[in-house]
């Protein structure tokens, strides 16, 4: 294939999505990361697109949110490997809250096996996952279906979320940065997941790399509000070596970060934790996962 041919559909790409990451476009385009990130270059240069960490995005700063169809399909594995890790966070009859989202749905599937569990759900997919679940007990919201999301949004999620009080929220969203924590592009969805982290005593936010460094036009985590970021390891390249700096920039914050290992087994996990809490309940196939360079304030909060 030809740059220009190549070129161009990595901009057709880019202006589908919003977003997409390297990994992805090298997967579509059928060539090297190098290849594309070097394509990347030329078309940012003519300002037909901006870098972001791991990725590409439209001009102008902020990434708007791309259809479900293509969320779903973008770094499945690394999800998949979160997904496991925080599923092996949650204790048998516990009450959380689940919101929507790719990789929220991916954890719903593996919460069935939770006995005596309590979900509180939004999202029309993470209730789906869940339906067969004799053992957990599933509780929605009400408000206006986005079928772009497949969640209930509106004034009536936000009401029926009022007096509710869970141990944790498990959140995901378009971008994480260390200055503004969580956002998304919806104004109506990031106004439920604000409320939804209101009835939580702790946030848990689940974002592959691919969403770190990621802004986006409405903040529903503030950094200070984020307990724990369970993430995967970000690649030995230049764009990893930027999302390694966020989570640096988090864990300097306060934020625990966990980093699950999206390799060929069952799910892998390694934690960087305060000292003295104890670390997740363990789970099948978890082994610990080295962190990325430039990372020394994560080996040092690692106990």
């Amino acid at each position: 294939m030809f740059a220009a041919e190549r070129r161009q559909m990595i901009l057709e790409m880019v202006r589908a999505n919003g977003a997409v990451s390297l990994r992805e476009l090298a997967r579509v385009v059928q060539t090297s990361e190098v290849t594309v990130r070097r394509d990347v270059r030329a078309l940012e240069a003519e300002g037909l697109l901006d870098r972001r960490h791991g990725g590409a995005v439209l001009p102008g700063g902020f990434t708007r949110e791309s259809g479900f169809p293509q969320r779903a399909m973008a770094a499945t594995a690394e999800k998949t490997a979160i997904a496991e890790y925080a599923a092996g966070m949650v204790r048998e009859g516990e009450a959380i809250v689940v919101g929507a989202g790719t990789t929220t749905q991916e954890l719903a599937r593996r919460l069935a096996r939770v006995p005596g569990l309590t979900v509180v759900t939004n999202s029309l997919l993470v209730a789906q996952a869940l339906a067969h679940a004799n053992r957990v007990e599933v509780v929605m919201t009400g408000g206006t279906l986005r079928g772009s999301n497949y969640a209930l949004v509106g004034s009536g999620a936000e009401q029926s979320l009022l007096g509710l009080r869970v141990s944790r929220a498990f959140l995901s969203g378009s971008g994480l940065t260390a200055d503004r924590g969580l956002s998304t592009s919806n104004m109506l969805a990031a106004s439920v997941d604000r409320a939804l982290v209101r009835a939580a005593a702790e946030v848990v936010v689940l974002a592959d790399h691919t969403k770190l460094g990621m802004d986006t036009a409405f903040q529903t985590v503030p950094s200070d509000h984020i307990a724990q970021l369970v993430s995967d390891q970000p690649p030995p390249a230049a764009e990893g070596d930027k999302a390694a700096g966020v989570l640096e920039a988090l864990a300097a914050q306060g934020v625990r970060i966990a980093l699950a290992g999206a390799g060929g087994g069952p799910a892998g996990g390694g934690a960087a934790k305060h000292p003295g809490e104890p670390p997740p309940p363990p789970a099948g196939g978890r082994r610990d996962v080295p962190l990325p360079r430039g990372t020394r304030l994560l080996r040092r909060l690692d106990g």
